[in-house]
């Protein structure tokens, strides 16, 4: 039962990020109709918002993380949570009421605000869930977007436009009333020197008496990070007591903590590295313009796009639960390092087919399959695992705010400027520089990114302390 109620805590948390997809992928449904001369704005949309609406939320994201980091020491996770998921009420809110395009990109960077979402949730599952089930869990943010976004592709291929917006808007609702159940994470109530709920929060998640063994035992780690010179130590290994003294002895700025941490250092490098992975072997991109890539790459006697479309988004949704379950079984670093090998053919040979034309031209959707499914393995799925995992309590907020701040920066480069890479070079070297990020990355992972999988935050710090 303990298990249980972790899992829906998680659920009823990554309904927001469920939101989130629907509005990444929400041009991908409307592009078409809001640049065709029957469009339901004012105006067809031109070559500069066409690219501004894809990206725009990227841009809403890099304010928003920054505030979400300090929002999530100062008002707890579950409040930052419900707060970050009102920006989609108030997004779709706007585009219901508007025909104007401006106003349309407006809404779209207030959307983007409620990106921050991702990275709450993230921290937030992470303190709820036990180490054995800490990956799988952790990884259901990056499911939870990925069904968003085939919910996203399904709404608009079955709904009028103003259906799928109100639509839209009641689900961005939905989510927020779901969270009111939940108990905030432990974590806080003891950073705010509230042990009695903390107790009642880790008995809460793992459906136990508050004088359990299992909870005290997850009590005394707690201690051992917030509280100096704890006695009750008895649960805790050598090699825990040895890095949470060094944390505890070290009331010091995030800034001088990372300049005194090596393994915090070469965390940071190696979750900015997974960052490039995740953006730059090519999925948000296809995500974002997946009807009119379809469109330009299959003639629509051979399929349609939109249903092109909708078989990606189950495809992902299918692979993402693979990938949750594989993180806990397989581990973080083969899982990686072989799927993105693999996602790199893929891109080799869509790049050739295209350009080419030596199949059948069901071959481009079938490779854009295999894509999404070695993708969804390792860099769409990993790199948000590890994150959550890697680092001290007292610079997670801080350096996960970077680490998605730095996402969602690439994130608006390639897809401001993917419309005009295609006017210019077309498909082709597109889809060859992904294969080249892809194996890029695989080869510095394997290098440098040890396996988590299973171990606790002090062991991780050894990890990454060693002479690599």
């Amino acid at each position: 039962m303990g298990i249980f109620f972790q899992v829906i805590g998680t659920i009823l948390l990554c309904c927001s990020c469920t939101n989130m997809g629907i509005m990444m992928a929400w041009p991908s449904s409307t592009i078409i109709l809001f640049k065709s001369d029957n469009t339901t704005l004012h105006r067809p949309m031109g070559p500069t918002d066409v690219s501004l609406f894809g990206s725009l939320p990227a841009i809403g994201s890099l304010i928003a993380n920054p505030i979400a980091g300090v929002l999530l020491n100062r008002l707890g996770r579950k409040k930052s949570v419900m707060l970050t998921a009102l920006f989609f009420v108030l997004a779709w809110s706007i585009i219901a009421l508007t025909r104007h395009v401006e106003v349309i990109l407006t809404a779209m960077l207030v959307g983007g605000f409620g990106f921050a979402v991702f990275l709450e949730t993230t921290i937030y599952i992470s303190e709820i869930c036990q180490d054995s089930i800490r990956g799988t869990m952790t990884s259901g943010p990056m499911l939870f977007y990925g069904f968003g976004i085939l919910v996203s592709y399904f709404l608009g291929g079955c709904l009028t436009y103003h259906q799928m917006v109100y639509a839209c808007l009641s689900l961005s609702v939905t989510g927020i009333l779901l969270l009111f159940v939940l108990k905030e994470s432990p974590y806080t109530f003891m950073a705010q020197g509230r042990e009695e709920d903390a107790v009642k929060s880790i008995a809460f998640y793992r459906s136990k008496k508050t004088t359990s063994e299992e909870v005290q035992h997850e009590l005394n780690k707690l201690r051992k990070i917030f509280i100096p010179h704890s006695e009750d130590t008895e649960s805790l290994t050598m090699k825990e007591e040895k890095y949470a003294q060094t944390t505890l002895e070290n009331k010091i700025s995030c800034w001088e903590f990372f300049k005194n941490s090596p393994s915090t250092q070469r965390e940071f490098l190696v979750i900015m590295i997974l960052k490039v992975a995740y953006v730059f072997q090519g999925l948000p991109v296809v995500m974002v313009y997946a009807e009119p890539l379809f469109a330009d790459a299959i003639p629509p006697d051979v399929i349609s796009p939109n249903l092109c479309s909708v078989l990606m988004g189950v495809v992902m949704i299918i692979s993402g639960s693979i990938s949750a379950f594989l993180t806990d079984v397989v581990g973080r670093r083969p899982l990686l390092i072989y799927s993105s090998i693999i996602a790199g053919f893929c891109c080799i040979v869509l790049g050739m087919q295209i350009q080419t034309e030596w199949g059948p031209k069901w071959t481009v959707p079938m490779f854009i399959y295999l894509f999404t499914v070695f993708y969804t393995f390792g860099a769409g799925t990993v790199p948000v695992v590890v994150l959550a995992e890697v680092f001290l309590p007292e610079v997670k907020s801080i350096m996960s705010m970077l680490a998605v701040e730095w996402a969602w920066i690439l994130n608006f480069l390639i897809l401001f400027v993917f419309n005009f890479l295609v006017t210019s070079v077309g498909l082709p070297p597109v889809f060859y520089f992904f294969s080249f990020t892809c194996v890029s990355t695989a080869v510095f992972f394997f290098y440098f990114l040890p396996e988590t999988k299973g171990l606790p935050v002090y062991a991780i710090q050894e990890l990454f302390m060693k002479k690599k």
